[in-house]
């Protein structure tokens, strides 16, 4: 293979700025271009700032350093870096790239991390030529084109899953007729994380990856994610499947498919009680998470979060045994056809991040490797 030169991250780029600011009422849920912030996609407005591809990484916010490839119209905020390579190099190849570098590690050490744009131009980064280039995203990217894919499936199976559960669940449906009236807590139980720096690896070999705030919104674990021991009980082992639910700092709920890995303590391990359906679980705590940030709000000063008694107070409706069956036989099939895509996702995902560094430490050919299509 031809050699990798190394040079400045800045000097690769022809633009390499970040972003316009853009007022939250121009923000929704739908729109004509997507918005992307520090975070990833905040929601879609009606103008754009940026037409052609680039690499996105974010600047500010709880996934600092997060990069991202993107082709397309879209608006870009003050809080994400817009990067269009040069003549020189090939864009997709370097956003590849540059989220291998833990971007993150940059940061300020304040309470909300930022990367400053100057600094990181100034970082060290060695690159093969561009033909060099061009060959590598050519194979990563139709990696990228089956989990793309997999992404639009379940965005239609999602939409379907949800649709169904609020017609089951909606005040007037008949499906709740002699339903009983609970509570989240009586539904699930929802395990609060250890502190995991009690549990520290001895081992790297054997110690697993801590699943954090940041992890979770990113929905995996990687080489930048603090390790434990694998000898912790195993309630606190989290594994394809689970339902996670961070109630603290940025509150998302979420179906784990980021391998096994330990719990932390701004975490909640969700897990049906009563042979309740995974689904019942997921959406219901879904349903009540508007409710649950506006009292994280209401409670922040630095670090916004709820309380066990606010999961003590959220309702819910249980339907008959009879009405569940015939919720759950539509339902279910749905549910459990997303968790698959997205467990194939992710090995694609592992298979497409550990190709990189093979092929730059020569232990992998090009020549070796072949994508099925």
């Amino acid at each position: 293979m031809e050699e990798w030169n190394e040079y400045k991250i800045g000097d690769l780029f022809s633009h390499f700025k970040s972003g316009k600011g853009i007022k939250v009422e121009e923000v929704s849920s739908k729109g004509i271009y997507p918005v992307f912030g520090g975070n990833g996609l905040r929601g879609y407005t009606t103008r754009n700032n940026f037409e052609g591809d680039c690499a996105i990484i974010g600047r500010q916010g709880a996934f600092c350093g997060n990069v991202r490839y993107f082709k397309g119209k879209a608006y870009m905020t003050e809080h994400a870096i817009i990067a269009v390579a040069n003549e020189n190099n090939n864009t997709r190849f370097l956003a590849y790239l540059l989220s291998l570098m833990n971007l993150g590690r940059f940061s300020g050490q304040s309470a909300q991390p930022g990367l400053s744009v100057t600094e990181l131009a100034k970082q060290p980064i060695a690159v093969p030529p561009l033909p060099i280039q061009e060959k590598i995203a050519s194979i990563l990217s139709s990696l990228d084109d089956k989990i793309e894919l997999n992404r639009r499936i379940n965005d239609n199976l999602e939409q379907q899953a949800q649709a169904l559960f609020d017609y089951y669940f909606d005040d007037e449906s008949k499906y709740l007729e002699n339903s009983t009236m609970g509570f989240l807590t009586d539904i699930a139980v929802y395990l609060n994380g250890l502190a995991m720096q009690k549990f520290p690896a001895t081992d790297i070999e054997q110690s697993l990856p801590v699943l954090k705030i940041r992890e979770l919104g990113q929905r995996k674990c990687d080489d930048s994610s603090d390790r434990c021991s694998n000898t912790i009980d195993t309630d606190y082992v989290i594994d394809n499947g689970d339902i996670i639910f961070s109630w603290s700092g940025t509150l998302l709920v979420d179906v784990w498919c980021g391998g096994k890995c330990g719990l932390n303590q701004h975490l909640f391990k969700v897990s049906p009680l009563n042979n309740y359906p995974q689904w019942f679980v997921y959406y219901w705590t879904n349903r009540h998470l508007r409710k649950f940030k506006l009292i994280a709000k209401d409670k922040a000063v630095t670090m916004g979060h709820i309380r066990r008694s606010d999961l003590e107070n959220a309702e819910v409706k249980i339907p008959s045994k009879m009405n569940m069956q015939e919720i759950n036989a539509r339902i279910a099939p749905l549910f459990q056809s997303i968790i698959k895509r997205r467990l194939e996702s992710s090995k694609l995902e592992k298979v497409r991040d550990t190709l990189l560094p093979k092929l730059m430490s020569g232990e992998l050919k090009m020549s070796e490797i072949e994508i099925e299509k």
